[in-house]
């Protein structure tokens, strides 16, 4: 076994390899940027080595600066996790010359598959099934353009570097294509280094399906079956299970001997993933999947195929890389019962996934009904510069609705506030009909979009119960002097009191008073409600309320609450009623980073005028390209920020000239012009 590992990542995957390493008794070391100063797989580690600023590419890409650190601490092996330099060939090289362990395959094996459209002419001739399309080299925008035309739209076109969804655009029509073409390799260039795309044909009806592989250094290479990710947003995958549902073994064998066959082409040796679309446009069949590509690495998804087959992935790593075969055939690997991975994310579903940043102030999550592989506690800030991801809610089930099941209750046990999270919609899902029998595709989220963000309404006992916390109502008086228990005191007349609370940006008035032991008379936004309320415990309290009893959370910071319940979140804060009217500036005059990122693109200039909906900057945080749109024809008066400059959220980015006002109305008896 491998004497101390240096861990080149950050976050849950950091502490993810910790874990394992210390159950095997192999000593660990971390890295961390500025940001992550303080960070959970810090603390994990036996030791942690500064490495540069807080961006990724002056910290956590910087090869060099990590294999000095694994010198400098004796650690004999580096494993990349996933994400960052993990399939950079020529780090891989660099940690070998080192005389270093790289954990992973060679670096011959990344460069094989790095490139989609080598991987997929290399597949091709192994023998491998691979999607239709163009795989060349030519990168002409009007050669392109007449190879879509070719294969026919609807295309998809993809960066041939890198993975997650980067540099990807669905195309319907021509004359799409070219803004969809610059948009990709910009994105691309960006993640990736490398703008080059390939055009595929899109399937109409897909799955996304991918086999687990695993090789060694003596030749032997197996697949841990299949992992199904077609619940995706924007080409990145949301909730993964496993096995895949409806798969028939027919077509399970043939996945299987696909993906080894694929492996074994180029050698490999560690963890990989071969990953397929299906055309499931009449069911799962045998003769209708595709290579897409290959992930030399684990992969984020991998708890599911350890919660069916029993196996540590991260253990297998670290005994291939110290020279060990295998630890089991395939013969000796079988599917137990059925997994769940939800990603959870700081990211606000009703503002079209915003990327959230800012300090976790409160943190629950549901160890006890899952699996849960984290990065971050409470107290922990949620950056800008890397990855928006909090946890991975993982379940295990003797069947799919079992497993779904503990995965919708474990989802309904999240509590996190001072940032949004995705913790409603990823439940939301779980829930839905479609998804519920087993019948996901790639595209089931976006024609299902608008009931999974629409966020359900807060109760008016909900409300009333945020009134309640927030004026102090619910804390327990002190015993000790009897005026401490005359809150709201009257002099003939029952003691009530007000508080005015702000919703989303919405004011709503609340009165209320107690109307015996427990029991509450309110009137919401001019609205009576009454209601029970028992507490459980300091934040627990069970809600009785026209007839039916259930449980609320109620967590507070020192002007504003959030409440928990069904599954879904509120937060409220308090409206100061001695503080004047915020100076309102024209909403459509202004055009405001929606989060903390980095200018791309900038298409305006002062004078210009504009259509609404006209795309005029390009931002990019968290790993995420957003487009803003001019909110009104009219006409550039000011930009104020420059193309690749760093933005806080809220900054005003430009100003749209003021509309005229209207001409007055003509009075009565008026005699109108012309």
């Amino acid at each position: 076994m491998l004497r101390k590992v240096l861990i080149a990542n950050r976050g849950e995957i950091a502490c993810r390899i910790i874990r394992t390493c210390h159950r095997l008794g192999v000593a660990t070391v971390a890295v961390y940027s500025d940001a992550d100063r303080d960070a959970l797989h810090v603390s994990l580690a036996g030791e942690a080595v500064h490495i540069g600023p807080s961006p990724a590419a002056e910290s956590y890409l910087r090869g060099e600066t990590i294999i000095q650190a694994a010198l400098r601490t004796g650690a004999n092996a580096i494993h990349p996790g996933y994400g960052f330099l993990s399939e950079n060939p020529d780090f891989a090289d660099a940690v070998t010359s080192a005389g270093i362990r790289f954990i992973g395959p060679s670096s011959d094996a990344i460069r094989a598959m790095g490139l989609k459209d080598a991987a997929k002419a290399l597949m091709e001739k192994a023998g491998v099934p691979v999607v239709p399309g163009y795989h060349g080299a030519e990168q002409d925008p009007d050669f392109l353009s007449r190879e879509a035309e070719r294969i026919g739209f609807p295309v998809l076109i993809k960066a041939r570097a890198g993975g997650g969804g980067k540099g990807m655009r669905r195309v319907e029509s021509a004359a799409d294509f070219g803004e969809a073409l610059a948009s990709a390799q910009r994105e691309a260039l960006a993640a990736f280094g490398d703008p080059a795309c390939l055009i595929e044909k899109y399937i109409a009806h897909p799955r996304h399906i991918e086999i687990q592989v695993f090789g060694d250094d003596h030749g032997n290479v197996v697949h841990l079956f299949e992992r199904d990710c077609s619940l995706q947003r924007r080409h990145q995958k949301v909730i993964e299970e496993a096995p895949a549902p409806g798969m028939p073994e027919e077509m399970r064998l043939a996945m299987g001997e696909a993906a080894v066959k694929a492996a074994m082409a180029i050698s490999y040796s560690g963890a990989g993933t071969i990953e397929f679309i299906a055309d499931a446009s009449d069911g799962l069949k045998a003769d209708r999947f595709w290579f897409m590509e290959m992930n030399t690495r684990l992969q984020v998804e991998h708890p599911v195929t350890e919660a069916i087959t029993g196996v540590d992935l991260v253990e297998w790593q670290l005994r291939v890389a110290s020279g060990e075969p295998l630890p089991r055939s395939q013969d000796e690997l079988f599917i137990s019962g059925w997994a769940f991975e939800a990603r959870l994310y700081a990211e606000d579903a009703e503002r079209g996934f915003l990327p959230a940043t800012g300090r976790l102030a409160h943190l629950d999550l549901p160890e006890e009904l899952a699996r849960v592989d984290s990065g971050v506690r409470a107290g922990d800030r949620i950056s800008p510069f890397y990855d928006p991801m909090i946890a991975k809610i993982i379940t295990r089930g003797p069947d799919r609705q079992t497993a779904l099941s503990l995965l919708s209750a474990a989802l309904a046990e999240v509590r996190a506030t001072g940032v949004t999270t995705n913790a409603a919609f990823l439940r939301r899902l779980t829930i839905q009909p479609d998804f519920v029998e087993g019948l996901p595709d790639t595209g089931l989220i976006d024609r299902h979009l608008a009931e999974l963000t629409i966020g359900q309404s807060p109760s008016r006992e909900a409300m009333a119960l945020a009134a309640l916390k927030l004026s102090g109502a619910l804390e327990p008086k002190s015993r000790g002097d009897p005026w401490d228990r005359l809150s709201g005191f009257r002099l003939w007349a029952e003691a009530s009191d007000f508080v005015e609370l702000d919703y989303r940006g919405q004011h709503v008035p609340v009165s209320f008073g107690s109307i015996g032991e427990g029991v509450y008379a309110a009137t919401v936004d001019g609205k009576p409600v009454d209601f029970r309320l028992s507490r459980l415990d300091a934040e627990a309290c069970l809600l009785e309320a026209a007839g039916r009893k259930h449980r609320v959370h109620l967590v507070s910071g020192e002007r504003d609450v959030t409440i928990f319940g069904d599954g879904e979140n509120w937060h409220f804060g308090l409206i100061d009623p001695l503080a004047g009217e915020d100076e309102i500036a024209a909403g459509s005059d202004r055009i405001v980073a929606p989060m903390p990122g980095l200018v791309k693109l900038l298409r305006a200039t002062p004078g210009a005028s504009v259509t609404k909906g006209e795309a005029l900057v390009v931002m990019e945080a968290m790993k995420m390209e957003l487009t803003l749109a001019a909110p009104r024809d009219g006409t550039i008066a000011d930009v104020l920020v420059s193309q690749g400059e760093q933005v806080i959220e809220g900054a005003v980015l430009l100003i749209l000239e003021p509309e005229p006002e209207p001409e007055p109305a003509p009075e009565a008896g008026e005699p109108k012009d012309g």
